[in-house]
Parts: structure tokens; sequence; C-alpha cells
């Protein structure tokens, strides 16, 4: 083989491999086999207008990869207050007043607004919750978590933001460790409220 018809086997070679990276980066989906089982994306979106409003770019992407005996899960995050702690739930229902919740992570942006947060546990259609009948709090029956929530861990800097419109003094939620956490800035309610992304996951 000359030279040139070399240069040129090894140009088309390269610009193979480099279409076809492009190719499976945009149409990746839902479900893709991987070494360790399968890899699952979506995406956790503004969780009212308000935050929409406040935080225009506010966005979310979770990338789950299961495996034999647990799962992997990645939220990945941007958009959002610079330098700000937030904190992740595994929830019931995306919206208030969310349902049976489960602390997942805590999540820390940096000056950019991105940040990220890698958890490994149960995050597929076995995800579950369960309290017994005599437990010494409150019982209830397996019911399943398929939804995620990412919260504010102050609940002044949403306040601070304008992203409580009305509202004289910042709201305070339970979701954080302290149980003194702001208003919810990320979920998944584009999925339907008993279809939550993490239904869809099987391993």
């Amino acid at each position: 083989m000359n030279r040139r018809l070399a240069m040129r086997s090894f140009a088309f070679t390269l610009a193979t491999r480099a279409a076809v990276a492009g190719m499976l980066a945009v149409t990746l989906p839902f479900g893709v086999a991987t070494a360790g089982g399968q890899k699952h994306t979506f995406a956790m979106v503004p969780s009212s207008g308000a935050i929409s409003s406040c935080l225009p770019n506010a966005s979310g992407e979770v990338i789950i990869e299961t495996g034999d005996l647990n799962d992997r899960m990645e939220v990945r995050v941007s958009g959002l207050a610079p330098d700000t702690g937030y904190d992740l739930f595994v929830i019931e229902i995306p919206h208030g007043p969310f349902g049976i919740s489960w602390y997942q992570s805590d999540l820390q942006t940096d000056e950019h607004g991105r940040g990220k947060a890698k958890v490994r546990g149960v995050f597929d259609v076995e995800t579950f919750s369960v309290s017994q009948a005599g437990s010494p709090t409150v019982s209830f029956p397996p019911t399943h978590q398929y939804h995620l929530g990412l919260w504010f861990n102050d609940p002044q800097v949403p306040f601070d933001l304008g992203c409580e419109p009305g509202r004289t003094t910042p709201a305070v939620t339970p979701f954080n460790g302290e149980q003194n956490a702001g208003i919810q800035v990320l979920n998944t309610s584009n999925f339907a409220d008993d279809a939550g992304p993490l239904s869809l996951i099987h391993r």
C-alpha cells in the first residue's frame, strides 16, 4: 500500500470512529448493556415555575448502572446556585407531600453551579421501604419509592434568590440530616407519579 493510500485509509478509520462515537452520544437509549449490567440515563427537572424563574438553567442528569447485588447512581446537576449544599432523596412521588422519602447523599456545587454525587444502593424496580405492624413509630406496608428529589440544604439560600415569591420568611423542610432544609429544587416530575424512573429499571 503506497503512502497516500495508507493516509487515506487512516483518515477514513478516524472519521468512521468519530462518527460512530457521535451517534452513540446522541442516540443513547434509556437502557444500555455494560460490563456490570445495564446503564440508564434520565433527567431531573426544576421543581416549580418559581425555581425555573430564579434558576433558569437548573437541570439534572441521573445515570444508574445496575449490578448483581446493588446499583450505582450518579447525579449530575448544573445551573444551580454556586458553592451551595443540596440534599438528595429517593421519594415516593416527586411533588409535595412526597410520600415515603429516603435520604441518599449530600451534593455540593462549585463556583459555576455544577456538582455531582455518587451513591450505591438499590435504585431500580425493587426499591421499597416497609414498617411492619407493631413498629415503635409508624406502620405501613411495602411501599415503592421510584422518584428522586433534590433540596436546598440551607433554607435561606432559595429565599434570598427569590425562589419563594410571596413569602416573608424562608420555608423550612425536613429534607436534610438536621431536618432543617430549604425547598426542593429538582425532581423527576417529568415522569408520572405512579411510574417514576426507577420503576423502569430492571436488573
